[in-house]
């Protein structure tokens, strides 16, 4: 670990024992995982993780935190959050992620204080600070503490610091939610979900490491890391009758590759220029 680096986990570790105790948001993703993990070490019993089991999270990323809790011996519960019940969270406005966050934070707001927990810390990072992400905003409003923030952690230093302490999920490919697979506008329901999961279950079967099944109607277009696109020509035919076997009636390559948030790239133009 380099000095740079050390420096940040120290912070890190200062940031998290300064809450007393903790209820840590864990979906499994890296940057979730190396909070709930560091505060599992330092603060022993006095850290709960929590992960909500909501239809938007895969059902490999809800067996994963519990694998995960188990293996760091770490208090962990499932709760499930209620956004689909929301008329706006169903809706798919811009802002689809401020509903869905208002009510894992108010669900975990309740547990802490229910439970006698100080604090609740969330997996955020530097580098979503220059991404759209309404749902800081509802971290914001439930007074939720972002420790990776404090002590300045980019993505690379997270997946470094992970990897060294050993965490077996230190590359792990980002997994934004489910929903964030359907353009804005187009209306989220639970068939919807299960189905855009059912076709991503078909990459990962496939051997595909780095992958989003972008959900257009009857259309799947699927964005895959550059140098899984050759692969993808090669599988082309067992690709389609998988995947329209999910119920889609085209599938379609995107030649620009994958890219995370790919969906708000309009929407972040349309802020910078306003």
């Amino acid at each position: 670990m380099d000095k740079q680096l050390g420096k940040k986990y120290r912070q890190l570790k200062t940031e998290i024992n300064n809450c007393g105790s903790v209820v840590v948001a864990f979906s499994g993703g890296v940057d979730s995982s190396l909070v709930a993990f560091v505060a599992g070490k330092e603060l022993g019993d006095k850290a709960l993780a929590v992960t909500s089991g909501s239809a938007s999270l895969k059902r490999s990323d809800l067996d994963l935190t519990q694998h995960l809790a188990r293996e760091w011996g770490m208090q962990h519960e499932i709760i499930h959050t209620n956004e689909i019940d929301n008329p706006n969270y169903r809706a798919n406005p811009v802002n689809r992620c401020y509903y869905c966050k208002t009510a894992l934070y108010e669900l975990l707001g309740n547990l802490a204080r229910d439970k006698g927990y100080s604090h609740v810390l969330n997996g955020t990072n530097c580098d979503d600070l220059g991404d759209f992400r309404p749902g800081l905003q509802a971290a914001s409003e439930h007074a939720v503490r972002s420790p990776l923030v404090a002590a300045g952690f980019s993505k690379e230093d997270i997946r470094a610091l992970s990897q060294h302490l050993g965490l077996e999920n230190a590359q792990k490919p980002q997994a934004a939610c489910l929903s964030s697979r359907v353009p804005y506008g187009t209306k989220i329901s639970l068939d919807l979900l299960t189905q855009v999961e059912k076709a991503e279950a078909v990459l990962a079967r496939l051997g595909f490491t780095q992958f989003r099944v972008r959900h257009h109607g009857d259309v799947a277009r699927l964005e895959l890391g550059k140098s899984e696109l050759a692969m993808a020509v090669e599988l082309g035919d067992e690709l389609s009758s998988q995947i329209t076997a999910c119920g889609y009636r085209f599938v379609a390559l995107d030649l620009t590759g994958f890219r995370s948030g790919a969906l708000n790239e309009g929407v972040i133009a349309v802020r910078q220029v306003s």
